[in-house]
């Protein structure tokens, strides 16, 4: 089944945070509408439950990788080569400690990175409906359901104050 997207617009954060919460009184789910906004409004202003992101995993696999990496490349250069060492020991840790220090940072910094690109949804699922106004002011909210959930979407943001809609039939769920 095609789900329908309807994608209201107004103008202050007063009126979305009633429809998200008039939506969510009618049995919207925290799935079935998206905030679209050019403003970095604080997580929570509109009544949404607040997002779930995994971006603190990135920085400890990345950390882990680049201290094993750093560890095989420490050991491995000290005992390739066949040194006469004269009675010292052959791994020397005090120098490894700094290249694996080095090599645990580099490592959480880059799957960070890597962790900020992929959370932020850049090549993830089009959000679908947009208006250019979003981008001067304007709030959307989007709301991706099935037609007779969009219709009685449409009239409970109506009955928030929202004025201004957009229609759009997409095939399957965007989020």
């Amino acid at each position: 089944m095609t789900d329908k997207q309807v994608l209201g617009l107004c103008r202050d954060a007063d009126t979305t945070a009633r429809a998200v919460e008039a939506l969510e009184k009618k049995g919207f789910s925290g799935n079935e509408y998206e905030i679209l906004t050019a403003i970095p409004y604080p997580e929570g202003t509109f009544g949404e439950k607040p997002g779930k992101h995994r971006l603190y995993i990135f920085p400890f696999i990345g950390a882990l990788c680049g201290f094993s990496a750093a560890l095989l490349l420490t050991i491995g250069t000290q005992l390739f080569p066949p040194l006469v060492t004269g009675g010292k020991p052959i791994l020397s840790i005090p120098p490894m400690i700094l290249i694996m220090f080095e090599g645990t940072m580099l490592g959480a910094i880059l799957f960070t990175v890597i962790g900020v690109i992929f959370e932020s949804r850049l090549f993830g699922p089009k959000l679908g409906l947009y208006d250019r106004r979003i981008t001067e002011g304007f709030i959307g909210l989007l709301i991706t359901a099935s037609p007779e959930r969009i219709t009685e979407a449409e009239q409970i943001m109506a009955g928030a104050g929202i004025a201004d809609f957009k229609h759009s039939l997409t095939g399957g769920n965007n989020k």
